[in-house]
């Protein structure tokens, strides 16, 4: 590990439920980063869902961190490809990544499981596949070649535009365009043949809190497998850069003091969980970290994908405010990080390891 950041899912509360709004969780996620970045945290993302009270338009809200930080980099985990208009998503990509001097960390995929029945529909996004994964790959693919700047449009006869530019024919790219963008996008995996289809597309992996396998490993060693798969294939296939980002997401609490203690010693578990997320095969979620310093830094030392990934995102309970949270990655930065390798923000942009480093 040489870096680590924070994922907020952005839950808040609607009708008469007790929390927050939608209103001030957005604005305590921003006061959270502004906190993270001072700290030397690395990574700020925040969770993408749609048609529930979670964190939905990211943009936003990583436009807002840019303008308030110095070094963090912006995420997202992930951006639901279902609902977007890739060309749309690759102009706000390219902007974003020019007003932060390169500071993303995009994580794109098919999307999770969802309240809505084929909500993307109701965006104007139509798809034969029931879970929308054949839409999102053809989005995918388009949104690479848009952010990499090829024709996506042929100009109009020149007595046709406005204002005149081009030559009749001509193939058009989008604007604005941002060198080397391809390189800071990562896709959310949850299995070993998506992670190889990541590597031969030439961008990052992401790998969150839960995978599609469940065959009686660990979080940490299935998803070690899939780093492992990852980087074979990104050496096969021969990329001109060896040192692709890898991420990977953990629930830690730290607990360091009295309310640290009250609020997350009962919420450790210690074994992984087999469950479902609703579409015809169980799916392994990773267990809660909640201890003191020294455990924490034996128990994550022993996460065979935490040694093998170059940054680790922490998931917050955004609803419990900024104090707390702040807290928490203040006493992960202070008490734990500096044992697992952790380089912080002010040390430069993070980079992955080489392919070839695990052999």
């Amino acid at each position: 590990m040489k870096a680590f950041g924070f994922l907020s899912f952005g839950h808040y509360a609607i009708g008469n439920q007790q929390g927050p709004d939608a209103a001030q969780v957005l604005k305590d996620q921003l006061e959270i980063a502004k906190a993270a970045d001072e700290i030397g945290v690395n990574n700020a993302s925040f969770r993408v869902h749609h048609f529930a009270p979670q964190g939905a338009s990211p943009m936003p809200m990583l436009g807002a961190v840019v303008g308030a930080t110095k070094h963090i980099e912006v995420g997202t985990g992930v951006i639901d490809m279902r609902y977007e208009n890739p060309l749309y998503l690759a102009e706000e990509a390219a902007a974003l990544d020019l007003l932060s001097d390169g500071r993303t960390a995009l994580g794109i995929s098919r999307g999770s499981p969802e309240p809505a029945d084929k909500g993307w529909e109701s965006f104007g996004y139509g798809g034969e596949a029931p879970n929308g994964a054949d839409i999102a790959r053809q989005k995918w693919e388009l949104f690479l070649s848009a952010i990499d700047g090829y024709g996506m449009a042929k100009a109009a006869p020149a007595d046709q535009q406005y204002p005149r530019m081009y030559r009749e024919g001509t193939a058009l790219p989008v604007f604005p365009q941002s060198p080397d963008l391809h390189s800071r996008m990562f896709w959310g995996s949850g299995s070993n043949s998506s992670a190889v289809q990541a590597a031969k597309d030439g961008v990052n992996l992401m790998s969150s809190t839960l995978v599609s396998e469940a065959d009686g490993r660990s979080l940490g060693e299935v998803q070690r497998s899939q780093i492992d798969v990852y980087r074979a294939a990104w050496k096969e296939a021969g990329h001109s850069w060896n040192n692709p980002r890898v991420s990977v997401s953990r629930s830690i609490f730290p607990i360091i003091d009295d309310e640290t203690r009250r609020y997350f010693s009962t919420q450790a578990s210690h074994e992984d969980q087999i469950g479902s997320l609703g579409e015809g095969s169980n799916v392994t979620f990773g267990r809660t970290y909640a201890a003191e310093p020294d455990t924490l830094i034996e128990q994550l030392k022993a996460d065979p994908a935490i040694e093998a990934a170059d940054t680790v995102l922490i998931t917050i309970p955004n609803t419990m405010g900024v104090d707390l949270n702040v807290k928490i990655l203040q006493g992960f930065a202070e008490h734990v990080a500096p044992a697992l390798g952790w380089i912080p923000n002010t040390e430069g942009p993070v980079t992955g390891y080489d392919v070839g480093a695990f052999d």
